[in-house]
């Protein structure tokens, strides 16, 4: 069996100085490397929570991640606690909205925006339903 230590997806895209500041500014992640010709890895100081970026076309990298990746059919959840407040933050710093605030069935409240490379990020609060 292999034994985990951290789990993060690494997202191919190319404007990795406009990635760093908007998860440094909006979600308070931590930039413990960042080289703009080549990677940018983000960790959560409050959380642990972590993201990569790598940038398309680097000599040092197989073929396949060569690409920037098509951003439909991919999302990144977050899990947070007030999901009605942030989204009000997220309008009033005129984030790009993909799905406004919805409650769903099965216990969800959460909103879906954009980060500037085109990648959805789900905001979701769990509902603790009677």
């Amino acid at each position: 069996m292999f034994e985990l230590q951290a789990a993060f997806p690494v997202m191919v895209a190319s404007n990795l100085e406009e990635l760093k500041t908007f998860y440094e500014s909006f979600f308070g992640f931590n930039a413990v490397f960042f080289d703009p010709s080549f990677y940018l890895h983000l960790v959560s100081p409050t959380s642990g929570v972590q993201l990569g970026f790598l940038m398309p076309d680097h000599p040092s990298q197989p073929d396949f991640l060569h690409k920037i990746m098509d951003t439909q059919g991919y999302i990144v959840s977050f899990e947070i606690a007030d999901a009605a407040s942030d989204y009000e933050k997220a309008v009033a710093n005129n984030m790009n909205i993909a799905m406004p605030l919805k409650e769903e069935v099965w216990g969800q409240l959460h909103f879906i925006i954009q980060d500037p490379a085109g990648f959805y990020i789900d905001m979701v609060q769990h509902l603790n339903l009677q």
